[in-house]
């Protein structure tokens, strides 16, 4: 598990380990987890699902303010990555959200796919 420093390299990075329709499960499940509307299809293409991921949380933050946080704990994205965070505009805000969502997926899929087998 490589640090990857923006969300194409996550993605890349996944999509190189085989461990992309795992991260759309693992989305699929908290999403649903967390109560939150919305479904990622696991033909989406790794731009496509940054698209999709990023549209639905800004409707989140911008209508379901306490769906939004809900999502967070329940992927479990660490408060102190989002305290770093750069408050300059909702967009740029929004997109590294993404990414730091996207990393948390990652790191539990790659968790359960190399520790599952012991």
């Amino acid at each position: 598990m490589l640090p990857a420093k923006n969300t194409e390299e996550l993605l890349n990075a996944i999509a190189i380990e085989n461990l992309y329709a795992q991260l759309i499960a693992q989305l699929n499940k908290d999403f649903q987890l967390a109560n939150v509307a919305g479904s990622f299809d696991f033909k989406a293409s790794p731009v496509q699902l940054k698209k999709e991921l990023f549209a639905i949380l800004l409707n989140l933050i911008n209508n379901q303010y306490d769906d939004y946080l809900n999502l967070l704990y329940r992927i479990d994205v660490p408060e102190s990555e989002l305290a770093k965070l750069k408050h300059e505009n909702l967009t740029t805000v929004m997109e590294e959200i993404t990414y730091l969502i996207l990393k948390r997926e990652y790191q539990k899929v790659w968790f359960k796919h190399n520790f599952d087998k012991i």
